[in-house]
């Protein structure tokens, strides 16, 4: 326990290791934390807990973006490496820098990466303009150890160079900020062409000396969807800061790795289509330098899906004269606003509690992107809210729209405006959206349950929120009854699901094309698609229809085969020929412990263990409106309880990977074990997150992973579609959660807390296991669940005792399942 609660002091020195970042970071942020809690102020800068390197790693892959963003924001500014690095940066200091670019995702799980479009370089080139090293291979550069450094609004690194790149931004705008070695001439190259995925297919670029402007876009390609699919950005790079910086040559490049390396001095434009040969895409762009020597650069940038001219106006409007630190006071100031709608006991909670929920709060609110105003293609001049990279909805309907309920339902009604109009400009609600474009579909259509999360907690004010209740539930019964003729990017395959009660294996479907793999795993997020719906239907009080989707959701039973038999435990779910007869892989394929080598798990078309990404034994679980039943089938409390030990315990549960998140460390609640969900849920957080730059156990695909620990910290888990959260035991003494839209505050106490419980396993005679929960003064009718109705939307005070009898049960109702009477009726 001691060593883990130590974690932040000694991720200095591994992070020294690690050579990147500075730190100082770490230096930085525990001093924020003791001066926080020697002070005991109730004026608390929660921007200075915040350590956005966590995740940057080049073990675990966390695929964290540190650079400058503000909430939501459209763009990211960070400097793109060399290798495996999906979000631009990594901490991998074998790798080398690209250049500066403003356009990223956060914690994708993309190998191509996303985004990293128009790079700029700073130069030092002594021999002159054509000396310049222009083409990616030769102007990438090592940076300087320990010198990598970022905080909410703000990245910086230092080169090995001596050049010192710096950024700061707004939603659709940024500064950067160079600082050269004393008498040196600034030079920079900007790249029009090599973008993160290599996926440029044409563009053009234009300088404008007089006014010391650069317009430039293009044409790119899916990170994550279709390769024939493209989509535009522009960009606009103001060079002479207000008029106190001024050029002194510029021009234009092209280049290739086989010795093309051409430079016009004073030309101004470049046009290229794609290169129809293939091959790489010839790389160009512009090369400009400055007169007098100036140390200090700075250049304003603009951003914009739609064209050059509103990528020059988003910088004007967002960022106009400001300077540097006035962009960056602003943004810590959104973040700061975001940040404290959570408020921990920092006195009293392990510092690196504090740090490792702060960061994943904020991570919770790096994407996906506002994009509103910048739209393309189908949604070109829509009037709704428009957010992208939407990456993708499989991985963040778990945790991170449940955590967005509790406290942010105007960003949430927002988002929602975009799965609506998706339908309405696509025909179908969006699984997976990145780069502006349709993404792969993973589960079906989970966008269906993260609108039914929205639905089921505000619609009393949807209205308000601007929803049309009317036409969500529209769009879910689209996806729930209407079959795309092409499902890998939208919608379900969904005739042969509803014809057979499951999505067979080696069907013959002659009405759609997809790739028909993952067929078990389909099946259960079908069925609780369709769960998602049901409770929609409840709302607006369709009795037919809330048998239909509650009859539909159950289907999930039918994939599963009470023949199979893997380590001792009999039962699993399994794919189905469309005759009935199960296909039948072994549970353990695709899992940590699968001995095949290379197996493919993902969305190849050799992926034939029936399941995504996952495995049976991890899928097995997969029932979160009807945990119940599925404890039936496994053959009730006592097995249920011995074969999930033996799930963690045998080397089967994935912490990095979703379908863990849902029913396994919180799966003894529905047993009337609770308190053997704390101590799994301790085991969890304590063996696989932390402060340091690999304290992820896996990609953050979105901030799921940064959600889900967040919900641990707080003692919560929720039930997707649901207004049900899960009492676990909290890692802070007192929090709350304000709802300003509401109008409401909700304070958890615990009492009796430990920060001697913050540990695995927890030491005999801590208090750490729920005795009793109060709302408002009232008990609770369980231990083991509260309602949002009755806590955080009305607001007030919730008190958690804790002891150290883990003999406790829950008191009352486990948590619900509908087969057994649960989600009776909506609130």
């Amino acid at each position: 326990m001691v060593g883990w609660l130590l974690a932040s002091a000694v991720a200095v020195c591994i992070i020294s290791t690690y050579a990147q970042p500075s730190p100082e970071v770490q230096v930085r942020i525990s001093a924020a934390i003791a001066a926080t809690q020697v002070s005991n102020s109730t004026d608390i800068d929660y921007t200075a807990f915040v350590n956005p390197f966590i995740g940057t790693d080049y073990t675990n892959y966390g695929d964290v973006c540190p650079g400058a963003s503000v909430p939501f924001g459209m763009v990211k500014f960070t400097t793109d490496f060399t290798g495996y690095a999906p979000a631009g940066y990594i901490s991998d200091p074998s790798q080398k820098a690209r250049g500066m670019s403003p356009l990223h995702d956060s914690g994708t799980g993309s190998s191509l990466g996303t985004y990293g479009n128009f790079e700029i370089m700073p130069l030092l080139c002594p021999s002159g303009f054509d000396t310049c090293t222009t083409t990616l291979q030769a102007r990438e550069r090592y940076r300087k150890s320990d010198s990598d450094d970022a905080y909410p609004g703000y990245f910086s690194l230092t080169l090995d160079n001596d050049i010192k790149m710096e950024a700061t931004s707004t939603r659709r705008a940024g500064l950067e900020r160079f600082t050269f070695p004393g008498g040196a001439k600034p030079y920079f190259v900007l790249d029009l062409a090599n973008d993160l995925p290599a996926s440029f297919a044409g563009g053009t670029l234009d300088i404008d000396p007089e006014n010391g402007r650069i317009t430039i876009g293009g044409h790119y390609g899916s990170s994550f969807g279709p390769g024939s699919y493209h989509y535009q950005a522009f960009a606009c790079y103001d060079l002479l800061n207000s008029g106190t910086q001024k050029l002194s040559e510029y021009g234009v490049w092209t280049g290739d790795i086989y010795g093309l390396d051409a430079k016009g001095l004073g030309q101004t434009h470049l046009n290229l289509s794609r290169n129809l040969i293939g091959g790489t895409p010839y790389q160009s762009g512009a090369l400009f330098s400055y007169e007098g020597n100036p140390e200090e650069v700075i250049l304003r940038v603009g951003v914009s899906f739609v064209s050059t001219d509103q990528a020059c106006a988003n910088a004007e409007e967002e960022i106009g004269t400001s300077s540097f630190e006035e962009i960056q006071k602003a943004s810590k100031a959104l973040w700061q606003e975001k940040l404290s709608k959570v408020e921990i006991d920092v006195v009293n909670t392990p510092p690196n509690v504090t740090e490792m929920l702060y960061s994943s709060l904020y991570r919770a609110s790096l994407t996906p992107n506002n994009a509103t105003l910048e739209t393309q293609g189908a949604f070109a001049n829509t009037t709704s809210f428009y957010f992208d990279s939407l990456y993708c909805s499989w991985d963040t309907f778990r945790t991170f729209y449940p955590l967005m309920t509790l406290h942010s339902p105007v960003e949430f009604a927002q988002i929602v405006d975009t799965y609506i109009d998706g339908w309405r400009k696509l025909g179908w609600m969006p699984e997976c959206r990145a780069n502006n474009l349709p993404g792969w579909t993973q589960g079906g259509s989970s966008g269906d349950n993260i609108v039914a999360q929205f639905a089921v907690n505000y619609h009393n004010e949807a209205q308000a929120l601007g929803i049309d209740l009317d036409e969500l539930y529209a769009a879910l019964v689209t996806d729930g009854q209407v079959n795309p003729p092409e499902w890998n990017t939208l919608g379900r395959q969904v005739d042969v699901y509803k014809q057979f009660s499951y999505v067979p294996f080696a069907v013959l479907d002659t009405g759609s094309t997809g790739r028909q793999t993952r067929e078990g795993s389909r099946t259960l997020e079908y069925a609780f698609e369709d769960f998602a719906i049901r409770q929609v239907a409840q709302v607006l009080g369709k009795t037919d229809d809330v048998e239909y989707y509650t009859n539909r959701s159950y289907w999930y039973r039918n994939v599963w085969d009470a023949t199979v038999d893997s380590d001792g435990y009999q039962g699993f779910m399994q794919k189905r020929f469309s005759n009935g007869t199960f296909y039948n892989t072994d549970p353990v394929d695709c899992s940590p412990k699968d001995t095949r080598s290379s197996p493919e798990c993902s969305l190849q078309e050799d992926n034939q263990s029936g399941f995504y990404e996952s495995s049976s034994w991890e899928y097995s679980w997969y029932a979160p409106h009807d945990t119940g039943y599925l404890i039936e089938l496994m053959g009730g409390n006592i097995t249920f309880a011995d074969r999930l030990d033996h799930f963690f315990e045998g080397g089967y549960y994935l912490a990095g990977n979703e379908p863990s998140f849902q029913q396994t460390p919180i799966g003894y609640h529905y047993i009337n074990q609770p308190w053997r969900s704390v101590d799994r849920v301790r085991d969890v957080v304590i063996n696989n997150f932390n402060t340091d730059i690999a304290g992820l156990p896996g990609n953050d695909d979105q901030a799921a992973m940064a959600t889900l620990l967040g919900f641990h910290l707080l003692g919560l888990y929720p039930v997707p579609s649901t207004t049900h959260y899960l009492i676990i035991s909290p890692f802070t003494p007192k929090y709350t959660i304000h709802n300003t839209y509401l109008n409401t505050s909700t304070t958890v106490t615990v009492t009796n807390y430990s920060p001697a419980s913050v540990a695995y396993p927890i030491p005999d005679g801590v208090p750490a296991y729920v005795k009793s929960v109060t709302i408002n003064g009232v008990p609770a009718k369980s231990r083991c669940y509260i309602d949002f109705y009755d806590t955080f939307r009305v607001g007030g005070e919730i008190e958690i005792v804790v002891t150290e009898d883990k003999t406790y049960d829950c008191g009352g109702p486990v948590p619900e399942s509908l087969s057994m009477g649960g989600f009776a009726s909506a609130r």
